[in-house]
């Protein structure tokens, strides 16, 4: 059912602006949402497993719409993605609320705390935040933070607008989401990165409290069905999801069913949330699984979170040389030409401008609302001024 906005009546409170969700049905007596394979069926009232999808007056409503915890100018390297305009800037963004219950997480602050509901200080239309983004200068718009699934209405509007601004539009999130609102969540994203979180179905059932199958589900139909540049983020966590086995499963299962052209980017966990006695994530962990990725038959692997310019850089499949060498989420030197190896001419799988960016490392918080306010305000102090000479 595509909702459409309406004002709802909270008892005990002024009227409600909030923004009729998508993907539902009825059923006895409930609303059931369709948005993801949880399927929460909501009496009146009730918040769905996510906390931002909510029964108002017998309809689902998402209460984060035109709503985020914050917005920041980041490189495209830290979300992460290696294959994607290297070097530029982005501008991201998230709200609140998780689909997943991650034991793990480690942004939990926004995604498994109601308070942070509260917290939502910084108010933003689709328009304003594609305005705010070209004005920065920014390629891209990245719905990340906490998965843009849950707020997909508020994703998918953002989307559009940058599209009509000419900038390109980034989901980083865990692929758990029904096949239809899939479809028109994808069709609106240039790219993706997609946390594979483990490779078994206990794994995901007790440490995600989800289930794999959706997700690989989602891998296949965005490589097979889609135009969506994807790459993937494995978080490993020791005595975990870091089996030698397991690790060489997932990337045979990459390699077979998406092919050996989607980066793999193996990244170290610090101990969060519930999982504060579980020891970070060795070099050396992620160096092997490294190897096994390759090994495997997989061309571009990468290992995240830590500081390793070797393994973090981009080789050619062709030839061997070094293409894209980085420091951290920096770009220190660029041997493409367009999508080709400037040695052996080897095309060289993602989307490449002539130039990379020079963005670096910062990351600079911004408020698109105070931005375009003050822009404004110069503007109107031009105008004055040149009306009175």
């Amino acid at each position: 059912m595509y909702g459409k906005e309406k004002t709802h009546q909270h008892s005990g409170s002024p009227a409600k602006r909030l923004k009729s969700a998508n993907w539902w049905h009825t059923s006895n007596g409930r609303v059931v949402c369709d948005l993801c394979p949880r399927h929460c069926a909501l009496n009146e009232g009730a918040y769905g497993f996510c906390f931002v999808r909510q029964n108002v007056d017998g309809q689902l409503v998402l209460n984060t719409y035109g709503r985020s915890t914050g917005f920041c100018v980041d490189p495209v390297e830290k979300k992460p993605l290696a294959h994607f305009f290297p070097g530029t800037s982005v501008l991201s963004f998230g709200t609140a609320g998780c689909n997943l219950g991650c034991k793990f997480c480690q942004a939990w602050e926004i995604t498994k705390s109601r308070k942070v509901l509260r917290l939502l200080s910084q108010k933003a239309t689709p328009e304003m935040i594609a305005e705010a983004a070209v004005q920065l200068g920014c390629k891209s718009v990245a719905f990340t933070y906490n998965d843009p699934v849950i707020w997909a209405e508020y994703a998918i509007d953002t989307a559009v607008a940058c599209h009509a601004r000419g900038l390109k539009t980034i989901a980083v999130t865990a692929g758990y989401i029904c096949a239809e609102p899939r479809k028109a969540f994808f069709e609106v994203m240039d790219a993706a990165n997609v946390d594979l979180k483990g490779f078994t179905e206990h794994f995901y059932q007790h440490l995600t409290l989800s289930h794999l199958e959706p997700v690989l589900d989602t891998l296949r139909w965005i490589k097979q069905e889609s135009s969506v540049w994807l790459e993937i983020t494995n978080l490993i966590i020791p005595g975990h999801n870091d089996d030698a086995n397991e690790l060489r499963q997932m990337c045979q299962w990459i390699h077979d069913n998406l092919g050996d052209d989607v980066p793999l980017h193996f990244t170290a966990f610090h101990p969060d949330y519930r999982m504060t006695g579980t020891p970070r994530t060795s070099p050396g962990t992620l160096v092997k699984a490294r190897e096994i990725a390759i090994e495997t038959g997989l061309h571009y692997v990468y290992v995240g979170n830590v500081r390793d310019p070797e393994r973090s850089s981009t080789y050619c499949p062709g030839c061997d040389r070094r293409l894209i060498e980085r420091h951290w989420h920096d770009v220190k030197a660029y041997e493409m030409e367009q999508n080709r190896c400037r040695f052996c001419g080897h095309e060289i799988a993602g989307q490449f401008a002539d130039k990379p960016g020079h963005w670096g490392t910062r990351r600079m918080p911004v408020d698109p609302a105070s931005l375009l306010r003050t822009l404004e305000s110069r503007e109107l102090d031009t105008g004055a001024a040149e009306s009175s000479e």
